[in-house]
């Protein structure tokens, strides 16, 4: 009776330290790894998200670039640091949902070495070429990768990136051959579009609305299931290949075994965030629509995007290069 005792009591003053640990929170800095290089979609959100989530907590949120391995040299730093809410990420498809599928053995486990903190958005990538490639539409692009096959080049964020799976399913669903060449960002594949380095690209709102505006690129198609508000006149690729369906999601994600309070108070600030009007605005205006979910709306997102990645990656025979 004795020994049960002291387990209860053991147990009870570890959840008053964790209690306690939660309400001190934060106490230092937070590191709020991108695993990719600075000036992408990734970055820019994480740079507005940290921003205000330093505003909220009272501590400084500092922004840690780690780019690799398409985004598993980062978010394995994430899985392996302490769970107490110090090292969060900014999570997207590729190092969490694609990359399973990719690679034989990660340094780390997808649905189990993370606490979901939040959905941030999901964003429409956008199907751009240089404005001297000579195609208005997926149809003509598709017409004109069939007449050249292998010459057409799409770049993307990296191996198993959303840009790359969103290429891989349309080399699959319109039968054409493309060459994938990988950059090491969004950011750099963006730019070697816009220098005619490659035809094309897949890239994330974010990113690429500001260069179609100014007309450095031609927006083909979204990569959406619907239109973009903000580009009401640009087709989705389904119109024209129906089922296509592509796009990059964003959320937070903490190590796991970080205490369910600290999870629920960055819950809370990043949601609250999320729903201010100037940074609902911000992302709006941006084609992305803010979403804020719960943790575990977010850990079923998570889950279901894993298995439909797992059927892309097979369908489409998809490699790393």
């Amino acid at each position: 009776m004795g020994f049960r005792i002291n387990v209860g009591i053991a147990a009870a003053l570890a959840c008053a330290f964790t209690g306690a640990a939660a309400q001190q929170y934060p106490a230092k800095p937070i590191r709020f790894i991108v695993p990719y290089v600075p000036g992408g979609g990734t970055d820019t959100l994480a740079r507005l998200v940290g921003q205000k989530l330093s505003e909220g907590l009272g501590q400084s949120v500092v922004i840690d670039n780690r780019p690799g391995a398409g985004g598993v040299i980062g978010t394995e730093i994430v899985a392996k640091s302490p769970p107490d809410g110090y090292t969060l990420m900014l999570a997207s498809a590729s190092p969490i949902t694609v990359a399973p599928h990719l690679h034989k053995q990660l340094p780390y486990s997808p649905l189990k070495d993370f606490a979901p903190i939040t959905l941030i958005t999901i964003v429409p990538a956008v199907l751009a070429v240089h404005p001297t490639l000579p195609v208005k539409s997926v149809k003509e692009l598709v017409a004109l990768a069939k007449s050249k096959p292998g010459q057409l080049t799409f770049s993307s964020s990296g191996n198993g990136g959303t840009g790359h799976v969103s290429g891989e399913m349309l080399k699959m669903m319109a039968g054409v051959d493309m060459l994938h060449v990988p950059y090491k960002g969004t950011g750099p594949a963006t730019t070697a579009v816009l220098s005619g380095e490659v035809s094309l690209t897949f890239g994330n709102m974010i990113s690429v609305l500001p260069h179609v505006k100014s007309g450095k690129l031609r927006a083909l198609a979204v990569t959406t299931a619907k239109r973009s508000p903000v580009l009401a006149n640009v087709p989705t690729v389904a119109e024209t290949l129906p089922g296509y369906l592509s796009g990059p999601w964003y959320g937070v994600l903490a190590p796991a075994g970080t205490p369910g309070a600290i999870v629920s108070r960055l819950n809370q600030e990043i949601v609250r965030i999320l729903r201010s009007p100037e940074v609902g605005e911000n992302l709006r205006s941006e084609g992305a629509d803010p979403i804020g979910s719960s943790p575990a709306e977010f850990a079923a997102h998570l889950k279901s995007e894993t298995e439909r990645m797992g059927k892309v990656v097979r369908q489409s025979k998809m490699k790393v290069d």
